[in-house]
């Protein structure tokens, strides 16, 4: 039987500025966290890759420079991209948290994921981070190149007609770029080592790691040769939790949030990408059922190569052996969503912070680790932070639908007493009737008539475009998911503050 699976409420985004959503609330997140590193940390009784759960935890911890026996890791992750202050709230929390146990605050930056959210927008202007001609066409963010020195020059000649060069954290942001830009980093590791100054002068004290060293170590290897030598078992669990996530949401398409990895008699749909790292090409591998080695699963490349998943084999054998056929072929085995926060949460984190969107995901995956480990997953928190663009505090934020209900009312009040004499001359005919109809038809032609020519209606309607014109104008002044550094020095420390006073 499966471990029990939490019930989780339904997370919204908030509407109005500086406002901050954080679940479960901070005292029962602190709590939480020491529950979970207890339990981890002492979890003999589940095994991976035959080994206690526990050991691999303690040793995948170990790589990471961390010791184990003297602080909590209170972790979150995202894309290496130019992320939103919903995004960077995680981060915040994170901190806070830490702070509050004594432990390490850990951002793992995700620069194997496929890249997006790159343009950095402002009112009047869209511009790409880096002038890599790849960044529409890499598999990953990692194989795209940092901005050149000449790129940002650019960028920083347009920003200078702006109040953004002065008025936010977006210069020091670029700064940092143009310093790292003369080393030439990959845009994945420049974007994280400039957001990681920005948060240092914000106060904010976490590690910031890249995710790819991760997938090759020991312990990551350790659980994708589990993973994979069970790739039966694995995908039944896998599809199970997303069918029970689907009814719960009543979600209706198959491939949300996520397909269902695909099995067939003789192979496996897995949960990674298969990156060849001399190419930069990636595909979704399977694993095809060896009938010579007693149904266990085999990797086949092109080339013929194979690697044998023995389900039997000792754990950290396997995952050197593992890492060294990966090498030798210039090949990576990196987790697609469900799996990186499966490992991040069984392996390296006490306490993970999701936004919204990873929250709902991550149910998923609390299903798994129930069905598949047969162990009750350990807590996750949720939060994230709407802000507007300083502009938009000064002024309201226009409502078409409410000028549309506006306009929808003044059209049935044109007729005054004689829409009364049209409904009762209605109600009075049959049901379904051609004259009941007609007696329809006619009303709808009088308002019709009303419409056009009352001067009431011109001014309505004229009211209507001057309101989506202005919907439209002020968009991206509303839009709460530009890059966060967009944001005045000011505006992102009373957040941080407010993050820390949630824990006094």
């Amino acid at each position: 039987m499966a471990a029990a699976v939490p019930t989780y409420p339904d997370w919204k985004a908030p509407a109005e500025d500086g406002a901050i959503v954080t679940w479960p609330a901070p005292r029962e997140l602190l709590d939480d966290a020491i529950e979970n590193r207890k339990r981890l940390s002492a979890c003999d009784g589940v095994r991976v890759q035959n080994v206690p759960l526990a050991e691999v935890r303690r040793r995948t911890r170990a790589w990471l420079g961390h010791d184990d026996a003297t602080s909590p890791i209170i972790a979150d992750g995202h894309q290496a991209e130019l992320y939103h202050p919903g995004v960077w709230a995680k981060t915040v929390l994170a901190n806070a948290a830490a702070s509050r146990l004594g432990g390490l605050a850990l951002h793992v930056a995700v620069d194997t994921d496929a890249p997006k959210h790159l343009n950095l927008k402002y009112p009047g202007s869209s511009e790409p981070i880096t002038d890599d001609d790849q960044i529409g066409k890499a598999h990953w963010s990692g194989l795209l190149s940092g901005p050149t020195p000449a790129h940002l020059a650019q960028l920083q000649q347009k920003l200078a007609a702006t109040k953004y060069a002065t008025d936010s954290m977006l210069e020091p942001f670029l700064a940092s770029l143009r310093r790292q830009s003369i080393e030439q980093p990959n845009l994945a590791t420049a974007l994280t080592q400039a957001c990681h100054e920005i948060d240092w002068e914000l106060g904010l004290r976490h590690r910031a790691i890249l995710a790819s060293p991760i997938w090759e170590s020991e312990g990551f290897l350790l659980f994708a040769h589990h993973v994979i030598a069970r790739a039966a078992d694995f995908a039944r669990d896998y599809n199970a939790a997303l069918a029970q996530y689907r009814r719960d949401q009543k979600v209706k398409t198959p491939t949300r949030p996520m397909p269902d990895l695909a099995t067939f008699e003789e192979s496996i749909e897995l949960p990674f990408w298969l990156d060849e790292l001399a190419t930069g090409a990636r595909t979704r591998p399977s694993t095809f059922v060896c009938h010579d080695c007693d149904g266990q699963f085999l990797l086949t490349l092109p080339s013929g190569e194979e690697f044998l998943f023995d389900r039997a084999a000792d754990g950290f054998e396997a995952a050197a052996k593992l890492r060294d056929w990966l090498r030798k072929n210039q090949l990576r085995l990196s987790p697609r969503a469900l799996t990186l926060t499966m490992f991040l949460r069984l392996f390296v984190a006490d306490q993970f912070i999701h936004g919204i969107g990873g929250g709902h995901y991550d149910q998923v995956t609390d299903r798994i680790i129930a069905s598949h480990f047969n162990l009750t997953p350990p807590h996750f928190a949720v939060t994230t932070a709407t802000m507007y663009l300083p502009e938009a505090a000064e002024r309201s934020r226009v409502c078409v639908p409410c000028v549309e209900q506006e306009g929808h009312r003044l059209k049935h009040s044109l007729l005054g007493e004689k829409k009364r004499g049209y409904l009762d001359r209605i109600a009075s005919l049959p049901r379904r009737s051609p004259q009941r109809y007609q007696a329809f038809a006619e009303m709808h032609r009088a308002m019709s008539s009303a419409v056009m020519n009352h001067p009431t209606m011109a001014t309505w309607q004229q009211t209507l475009r001057e309101t989506r014109q202005r919907e439209a104008e002020e968009a991206i002044l509303f839009d709460r998911e530009l890059f966060y550094c967009l944001q005045p020095a000011e505006r992102l420390e009373a957040v941080v503050v407010r993050y820390a006073n949630e824990f006094k």
